[in-house]
């Protein structure tokens, strides 16, 4: 498992690398490695227990990072014999109110995920109740940590961590003596959890979680967090000083905690993000272009205006001393960036190209000035709607429809069945309770509603409906945010597509932190329909790979294969065509917790400060640009 520059190997850091980080930490390539490991040692203290004639006892989070560990265990429950029958478990947390049978109880997700397909007894497994009448509550708390003393405390509690820095549901403010208890959600945390429950308004305000010394009294700690939208918190419960505004940070004072993270989670800790401030590095080309713009920035100059007293000055003496001139240097970095610059002559033209976006707006938001060069270009361009997004429509706009469709039922000549299909349709929305999982029905006319917009939104660049395909892959209908794990069928999908159009480009979604993980799962899809198709045909007719970004996240300035220049007309338009995504407009379903700028909005400012950016270390003033970034293939 090889790292970028300035991370370790997986099995953790030096001291030389790591003196800011108060906690230890491991990284790794990838989530799925990150899983496995935590899953072999688990059963590695399984079979340690088993042979001293006594029980394990787990603490068990819920939430999409240790699902991976739950499917690696029932893996090796099923396949490789794992024994779990000495495990008990105490789940960290639960909404309340909550019944157990909801869609979003912790009940049903620890044993959808995990305690129905092993052999851990029923007896031995502990959640928290979210169906406990309130007047009940404290007594039942007290007992839940009485049940976890009798059963001899845990010897291994694993977590996953919020943006706020909360681990269970310990949210900022919570103190080391804290205990089991009912807890008030922050409102960070209720807007990560939108999505689960169809919108802010029917996210419980309240939660029972273990208490931040319950959590520090287990024997064993690991924290797990992946994605970059982690990044930030991982860096600050690590490297800042212990603070109850993040209560992460407690594991600074536990002897036998542990995080663990994949890179893009460890993406701003000091050692990954500015190696060359802890520990020597090897100078790299990417290295030193990374720095290069890093001190630039820190100091506001231009690239060409840096002088060697600013390296010396900001810890960059190695890069300084390995040039005999720093013009020379600057002047190499420089134009590295020039001509990363593609004009409209740069970029592909009379090519057939694929452009996979993994909601039915994701193509506009994203990439929506590249999309109108393309045209222009007269490329050949296929546009895939990966997932037909219906579950991020509100039942509001489809009550809008209909009412258009009543409406003017009798100009278009509709007959009684039609009026009728109406009424039940309506009826059948009036029904549902919050929170609860949409009728087939309802959410095929909500797929309508954004392929209709999705359609309408290309044609403001010279496209229409012929250009669009909608895959509607398989593992995203599932009527809830959480998916299915990709399959072959999905998989399947987008190769026959590769093998249809045969492109020589394809465009793929490149920002992994979008709230809910779909961008995550499409692109692993790609990723796998891309390798079999490599392997079936020539490398001549590989193609190109462009990872765009935006809805989430920006590609960093030295990351970027690729600025695309948008003039402010280029910029109109592309906000015209975000525009016509009317169900995503002013309100959007699930908006992501930490931005609460519409997605038009979001995609101006970032590709205008992109531009800002560019203009500032001396390259040519743009209005705004797009980044990618190239290659022939799709790391994991």
């Amino acid at each position: 498992m090889s790292l970028s520059a300035g991370s370790q190997s997986s099995g953790g850091s030096t001291t030389e690398d790591s003196w800011r980080e108060k906690i230890p930490i491991k990284i790794f390539d990838r989530p799925g490695d990150l899983s496995l490991q935590v899953a072999r040692h688990i059963a590695s203290l399984v079979a340690e227990r088993k042979k001293a004639g006594k029980d394990l006892v787990l603490g068990l989070p819920t939430g999409s990072t240790p699902i991976g560990v739950y499917q690696h265990l029932v893996r090796m429950h099923q396949e490789e014999g794992l024994d779990l029958s000495n495990v008990v478990t105490f789940n960290l947390d639960e909404y309340y109110p909550m019944k157990p049978d909801n869609l979003q109880s912790y009940h049903r997700f620890m044993h959808e995920n995990f305690f129905d397909h092993v052999n851990i007894a029923p007896e031995n497994i502990h959640i928290p109740k979210g169906d406990v009448e309130r007047e009940n509550l404290t007594n039942y708390c007290l007992a839940y940590e009485k049940e976890i003393l009798d059963a001899g405390g845990l010897d291994l509690i694993l977590l996953g961590i919020g943006r706020s820095g909360h681990i269970g549901f310990n949210e900022p403010g919570s103190g080391p003596e804290t205990r089991t208890r009912v807890i008030i959600l922050d409102e960070l945390t209720r807007k990560d959890a939108a999505s689960d429950f169809f919108g802010d308004d029917n996210v419980p305000r309240e939660a029972i979680t273990m208490g931040v010394g319950t959590i520090l009294d287990a024997r064993e700690v690991i924290l797990m967090a992946t994605g970059e939208h982690k990044a930030p918190i991982i860096c600050r419960a690590v490297e800042e000083k212990l603070t109850n505004d993040v209560t992460a940070s407690y594991l600074q004072k536990h002897a036998s905690a542990t995080i663990y993270t994949d890179l893009a989670s460890a993406g701003e800790l000091t050692r990954v993000k500015t190696p060359w401030l802890v520990r020597p590095v090897e100078w790299t080309d990417e290295l030193q272009v990374r720095a290069v713009i890093w001190l630039a920035e820190r100091v506001d100059k231009a690239i060409l205006r840096l002088e060697e007293s600013d390296f010396h000055r900001h810890y960059l003496h190695s890069l300084a001393n390995l040039h005999e001139n720093i013009d020379d240097l600057c002047k190499h970095v420089f134009e590295s960036l020039r001509r990363r610059i593609a004009y409209s002559e740069d970029i592909p033209a009379n090519q057939k190209i694929v452009l996979f976006s993994p909601h039915p707006d994701d193509d506009v938001i994203s990439m929506g000035g590249m999309l109108d060069k393309l045209v222009k270009n007269k490329n050949d361009i296929t546009v895939a709607y990966m997932t037909n997004g219906s579950v991020a429509v509100f039942d509001s706009d489809v009550r809008r429809y209909i009412r258009f469709m009543q409406m003017s039922a009798e100009f278009f000549g509709g007959d009684e069945s039609l009026l009728s299909k109406l009424r039940t349709l309506k009826e059948v929305m009036q029904a549902k309770d919050p929170g609860e999982v949409d009728p087939d029905d309802l959410q095929l006319i909500k797929a309508y509603i954004r392929y209709s917009e999705a359609i309408a939104g290309i044609e403001v660049v010279g496209l229409n409906g012929e250009n669009a395909r909608f895959l509607d892959m398989p593992f995203y209908k599932t009527g809830t945010v959480r998916k299915q794990p990709i399959g072959d069928e999905d998989v399947q999908i987008v190769l026959d597509l590769l093998e249809e159009k045969m492109p020589e480009h394809i465009f793929v979604a490149g920002d992994l932190s979008d709230p809910h993980g779909t961008h995550r799962m499409c692109y692993f899809a790609v990723q796998r329909a891309l390798r079999k198709f490599q392997e079936r045909h020539d490398e001549e007719d590989h193609p190109m790979v462009w990872l765009y970004r935006g809805a989430w996240q920006e590609w960093e300035i030295d990351q970027s294969d690729v600025f695309v220049p948008m003039s402010k007309a280029d910029l109109d338009r592309k906000i015209e065509a975000i525009f016509k995504h009317e169900s995503q407009k002013d309100r959007a379903m699930y908006p992501g917790a930490y931005d609460s700028r519409e997605f038009w909005e979001r995609a101006k400012e970032r590709n205008q400060d992109t531009a800002r950016r560019l203009d500032a270390l001396g390259l040519p003033e743009f209005h705004a640009v797009e980044s990618y970034v190239c290659s022939f293939g799709l790391t994991a």
